[in-house]
């Protein structure tokens, strides 16, 4: 049985060219390829459940201190726009946090697209049936999926608005990666005339799975969600960490053709960029981009003071304004991670690939970053 959207979605005028053939499948094969991944995609979002699954995570969110900023570009948005947000992704605490943040503060929810790797066992089944999350296949070259989903969350927008993480996943390295364009392209595509994309930005203290996202630096493979929640609970022994969720302006898309790549390819810079410039900048982050091998507080203290002229004149999102209260802020916690240590006086380098993954944070704010070791 086709619901709605299914319905909406083989009627679009791509989806009914792809079936008559014109990328070499046609007829019934096209057709039930087409079937199945829209039974993939489907997704039911019911809030009241979803709020009450804040009890049974608890136990990670009450180590999570929530803060948000500049709430009232999405208040003021949401009373007559469609909103697609834009978020950097920096762990898989992500869709916890920022979901609730809005749900806090009464805005209505969004979809989320998530990886398929999110959807085996009890928790796909929470995602599918209570989140409201869509399940996306972020490497398929396969026209038949592409197309289904571009037709799909177009026409989810219609009714939904949707949270989304352009740079695909999340950033094993630190840094903020480019914009993937899929799916700002699909929302082009929905042809909505109150359509805004409001770029968030995410900063932790600490990332949760930290030492596991460094130690491979790139993602290599794939691997079982269950493995990752494993190592995750590993290192939530002792963890407590503030997340900072900062909303932007809304982005208009009004003038942006889906059809020219250069200007889909041109608005993912953009919202790219204005995620970068809302970073909130963390004492972690500055005390991780001024490190040195070996360094005496006083000294990295001057560093960190240089590090925040530089920002400071870059209207950086700040969330210290000296290098002592950086250092003061971010030392002990390092410590406790086993990222660094103090000995006889002096910051060394303990986990050197962990201290690069919070340097190279806010590396895009800075014209000469420092380097870690």
């Amino acid at each position: 049985m086709l619901d709605d959207i299914a319905q909406a979605v083989l009627a679009r005028d791509e989806v009914a060219k792809y079936l008559r053939g014109s990328l070499g499948e046609r007829g019934e094969q096209a057709r039930e390829r087409v079937y199945a991944y829209l039974e993939e995609l489907r997704t039911t979002q019911r809030p009241s459940i979803y709020r009450a699954l804040q009890h049974p995570l608890y136990p990670i969110l009450r180590k999570i201190e929530r803060h948000h900023e500049n709430l009232q570009h999405v208040t003021q948005a949401v009373r007559s726009h469609r909103l697609v947000y834009a978020s950097n992704h920096k762990s898989h605490t992500d869709y916890l946090v920022e979901p609730l943040v809005l749900d806090d503060n009464e805005v209505r929810p969004p979809l989320i697209a998530a990886g398929i790797n999110l959807f085996g066992g009890p928790l796909g089944l929470i995602h599918k049936h209570v989140t409201g999350a869509i399940p996306i296949r972020r490497n398929t070259k396969d026209p038949a999926y592409l197309i289904t989903l571009k037709a799909y969350v177009a026409e989810i927008l219609k009714r939904h608005d949707i949270f989304f993480y352009p740079e695909g996943g999340r950033s094993y390295s630190g840094e903020l990666k480019p914009a993937k364009t899929g799916l700002l392209h699909a929302a082009l595509q929905a042809e909505c005339p109150d359509l805004v994309i409001v770029p968030v930005a995410i900063a932790y203290d600490l990332v949760l799975e930290d030492h596991i996202l460094a130690r491979q630096g790139t993602k290599k493979r794939q691997r079982p969600f269950s493995r990752e929640v494993a190592e995750m609970v590993r290192y939530a022994v002792g963890y407590r960490s503030r997340a900072f969720v900062t909303f932007g302006a809304p982005i208009s898309v009004a003038g942006y053709d889906p059809n020219s790549r250069t200007e889909v390819l041109e608005l993912g810079r953009l919202v790219r960029q204005r995620i970068g410039d809302q970073v909130k900048v963390l004492p972690t982050a500055l005390f991780a981009a001024a490190m040195r091998p070996s360094i005496t507080r006083r000294d990295l203290e001057q560093r960190i003071d240089r590090m925040l002229g530089e920002l400071a004149a870059r209207h950086a999102n700040l969330a210290v304004s000296s290098g002592r209260q950086a250092v003061e802020e971010a030392a002990e916690s390092l410590e406790t991670r086993g990222i660094v240590v103090l000995e006889k006086g002096r910051f060394r380098v303990r986990e050197r690939n962990v201290l690069k993954f919070y340097g190279r944070s806010i590396e895009h704010l800075l014209v000469t970053p420092g380097r870690t070791h």
